[in-house]
């Protein structure tokens, strides 16, 4: 059995290993503050450009958007998000956990506007008895999206403006950052710099063992962000081997190729489903498809192939998610491919 089901199936990267062996006797100081978590951050200030940034280390994606969502609201506020976002869908309550209501905004596409977000402000603000609800505090993004589309750099610059001339912090949930990067090459590390107030790095999607890098161009927006990740559990007392993972990441330019090798490899599968006639729930260009298929060709993939089951459309049609990752293989493809062929 092929699994196509999601980006995370595999370990790491073996550079990473190589170099955690390496530095496995090292003696380092703990919670982040070894050298080479200040070696990663400095690589990741260069690549987006943002000199004064902090970066902060934590374990996994769930933990990064609660901690950085709690951290950026007051009591009275909540996160605005399309209806499709991560932590509106897939994380068990965990922002509500903190006391914070997910504001959703319907999509047909994964992604949020900045007409949607100038609306909700000021249906907000604009009503009589505003202070009974929960006022919407911050916008939660993610690039790529839960269905695999990817903001444009005019998308997110109207978003960027929207938020910052209503007081509303962006924050880009980057789980899956180098498979965006990749699909849409006009929108860079330092472009996101610029126009996020927070966003963070992903590598368990992206070829590490765990951990994601938070981004905070300008330290003043959370100046005690270290208290809330100590608070919430994601200070990691071996941080260094967060450290070295995103050390090894970042350098090189190994990071925007393990984006690119997903992205071309689930291009050939979309040119092949095509082919066959196969339509498309969304226009993604990302590592992530999500092709329509009858019953008869869900069964026959299935019996190679694992993927995932996204949504029901009749008795026959359904929508699956096919992903591939920074380690899927020639050989791989090739197979499913061939099936593809086949349906």
């Amino acid at each position: 059995m092929l699994r196509f089901e999601s980006d995370y199936l595999e370990g790491a990267h073996p550079a990473i290993l190589e170099a955690l062996v390496d530095s496995n006797f090292e003696q380092a100081p703990g919670y982040g503050t070894d050298p080479h978590c200040e070696r990663a951050r400095d690589l990741i200030r260069g690549l987006c450009e943002a000199p004064v940034a902090q970066v902060h280390f934590l374990v996994g994606g769930t933990q990064t958007n609660q901690t950085v969502i709690a951290a950026l609201l007051r009591p009275h506020q909540g996160v605005v998000s399309a209806t499709s976002g991560h932590i509106y869908t897939n994380e068990s309550g965990a922002i509500e956990a903190t006391g914070h209501k997910v504001l959703a905004l319907p999509t047909e596409d994964g992604k949020i506007t900045a007409e949607q977000v100038r609306k909700i402000h000021a249906d907000h603000f604009d009503s009589p008895i505003a202070e009974h609800k929960v006022q919407p505090g911050m916008v939660y993004i993610s690039h790529p999206s839960e269905t695999g589309t990817t903001y444009s750099l005019e998308e997110l610059t109207e978003l960027s403006r929207a938020c910052r001339e209503l007081g509303l912090p962006l924050f880009m949930d980057g789980a899956r950052m180098a498979y965006g990067l990749a699909a849409r090459p006009e929108v860079s590390l330092s472009q996101i710099a610029r126009l996020c107030d927070v966003f963070y790095i992903g590598g368990t999607k992206v070829g590490a063992l765990f951990g994601e890098a938070v981004v905070i161009p300008n330290p003043a927006l959370m100046p005690d962000f270290r208290y809330h990740i100590k608070q919430r559990g994601g200070m990691l007392a071996k941080g260094r081997l967060l450290g070295i993972q995103f050390e090894v990441l970042m350098a090189d330019g190994l990071y925007e190729r393990l984006g690119r090798r997903a992205v071309e490899q689930a291009g050939r599968i979309r040119a092949a489903l095509a082919e066959q006639g196969f339509g498309f729930r969304y226009d993604s260009l990302s590592n992530q498809l999500f092709p329509i298929l009858p019953k008869a060709a869900r069964e026959s993939l299935g019996r190679e192939f694992s993927f995932s089951l996204l949504q029901r459309l009749d008795d026959d049609l359904a929508v699956i998610r096919i992903c591939t990752s920074w380690a899927t293989t020639d050989e791989a493809v090739d197979r499913l491919i061939a099936h593809i062929k086949q349906l």
